[in-house]
């Protein structure tokens, strides 16, 4: 009798651990805008590969890049058990293209979010920034894992892909926002950043020399990249280099199982020009000093 009382008890405990350990499928996705001079490569050709990317990889939560009010409308009939945050960058309501986040209501719990404008005028909508082309963004949330019970915070953007002043600007201020917004709790930062990972963007962002400084997830990740290093394709048959410009960042005490470019074909075409980055996490008791 006693042994199957601790059997029940070790099968519990087990239960347990694999419950609170169970990883986090994290994603972001430039899914390019809507417009028809894509041709076969437009938006009505492809909105279905784009959700199933999403629901084969069972991501928890998504920042999506590029998207444009009919293609959230597109996405969220897709995805039913998800919700998104965030708002048009022009207007702060439906126009202009969308840094949202989509994220598994089965899972996750959205706790608070809100969006601001990287320019030096973040509460104003539509604000452009320093030398930056057009207007750019960040969507923030914070949201509880279910399963965990872990409390963290998700922030998306899409930096400019003209302005070296803006891009070194949004990237200096996003790392002060995350750290002002987030403070300790742990974050995931997801975007297209336009910018490689010599270029001074992500030089900014990674500086280990700044407290402040944010993980490429594919740098501690447990098993080897899988997939194209680079994550732009720009519609050819393989990506334009070998370098990033999509990433998955993190700020705290995260585990990474696993980092790939999801570089999936439907009869040769993708579901978009640039790849999803795929990233499994797990978050990790804190570090007692």
């Amino acid at each position: 009798m006693i042994k199957l009382w601790l059997s029940a008890i070790c099968g519990l405990m087990i239960t347990g651990t694999v419950v609170a350990q169970a990883p986090l499928e994290v994603m972001t996705f430039n899914i390019r805008l809507n417009t028809p001079k894509d041709s076969l490569n437009a938006w009505p050709h492809r909105k279905e590969y784009v959700a199933a990317e999403i629901l084969f990889h069972h991501a928890g939560i998504v920042g999506v890049q590029e998207a444009l009010y009919d293609q959230m409308q597109d996405l969220q009939q897709r995805l039913p058990q998800y919700k998104y945050i965030g708002i048009g960058r022009e207007d702060g309501r439906t126009k202009g293209e969308f840094s949202a986040i989509f994220y598994d209501t089965t899972r996750l719990q959205l706790l608070k979010n809100e969006t601001f404008w990287l320019s030096e005028t973040p509460a104003v909508p539509g604000s452009i920034g320093w030398d930056a082309a057009i207007t750019r963004i960040v969507t923030w949330g914070q949201f509880k894992d279910k399963k965990s019970n872990k409390i963290f915070y998700h922030f998306n953007t899409h930096f400019d892909h003209m302005g070296k002043i803006a891009r070194r600007e949004s990237a200096k201020f996003l790392l002060q926002q995350v750290h002002q917004i987030a403070g300790k709790t742990p974050a995931v930062i997801t975007g297209d950043f336009n910018a490689t990972p010599d270029d001074e963007p992500i030089q900014v962002v990674m500086d280990p020399n700044n407290p402040l400084h944010f993980t490429d997830s594919k740098a501690i990740s447990q098993t080897p990249h899988y997939g194209p290093e680079g994550t732009f394709n720009g519609w050819h048959i393989a990506e334009t280099s070998n370098q990033p410009i999509d990433y998955i960042f993190l700020k705290g005490n995260f585990r990474v199982r696993k980092h790939a470019s999801i570089s999936q074909t439907w009869g040769g075409r993708y579901a978009s020009d640039h790849f999803a980055v795929y990233s499994e996490l797990q978050f990790q008791a804190a570090v007692m000093p």
